[in-house]
């Protein structure tokens, strides 16, 4: 989801609701402690260059359990953050305390809550590294290759 999106759903909602991939919500009395733009410069292991740039937001769960952010206050920090450091509409990644570290998600917006989404790492250049094709095996062929395997007379015993 990018950040205009984001802008978008907040003029649209009356609550800002997190809700974990595993089902339960981010406390209601969260703060957003950092939005911030996020240049990642590197090297993939085929040794291309690549640039990526993010919008980050930094959610924390304090314990003034009266504090509840509204959308409009939530949408003055993204606001300020796009005039003072230039932050353009990239994709957003949350970060959130999981239970022993920081925790970085995707966020998507299901038309009442933002979802943080699981995210994985991958290789970028599995062409250029060695890293073989899955190869898809079709089902039907391995039940009729195999069919007679552990039967009587079958060889497997």
């Amino acid at each position: 989801m990018k950040l205009q999106e984001i802008k978008i759903q907040l003029e649209r909602v009356s609550v800002v609701n997190f809700k974990l991939p595993n089902g339960k919500f981010v406390e209601p009395h969260f703060h957003v402690t950092e939005v911030g733009e996020i240049t990642k410069h590197f090297i993939d292991c085929g040794g291309v260059e690549r640039f990526e740039k993010k919008v980050s937001f930094q959610l924390w769960s304090a314990d003034d359990y009266d504090h509840r952010i509204h959308p409009e206050k939530l949408l003055q920090i993204i606001n300020l953050s796009q005039d003072k450091l230039g932050i353009g509409n990239h994709e957003v990644e949350i970060e959130y305390q999981g239970a022993e570290s920081i925790q970085k998600y995707g966020l998507d917006y299901d038309g009442k809550d933002f979802n943080l989404t699981s995210m994985e790492t991958a290789c970028l250049a599995s062409d250029a590294c060695g890293i073989p094709e899955k190869v898809k095996v079709d089902l039907s062929n391995l039940a009729a290759s195999t069919s007679n395997c552990c039967s009587p007379g079958g060889g497997c015993c």
